[in-house]
């Protein structure tokens, strides 16, 4: 299986490089890379909070 480029951070929708990713997280699956970890803890917590049909929370990302 190849890694993507470049994938989207679910929590915050930043762009992130897999291979200078700050954590990832396999769930269901599926490798998700995560721009730092408060971003990865935050899916942790509540996976399907960040993959449903909403767009992510816009303020989520401020403490870093």
């Amino acid at each position: 299986m190849n890694t993507p480029a470049v994938s989207k951070d679910p929590v915050c929708g930043m762009a992130v490089d897999p291979s200078k990713a700050a954590d990832q997280y396999e769930y269901k699956g599926v490798t998700y890379y995560f721009c730092s970890r408060g971003c990865k803890q935050a899916f942790e917590r509540d996976p399907e909070k960040y993959l449903g049909p909403t767009q992510p929370d816009p303020h989520s990302h401020g403490s870093h």
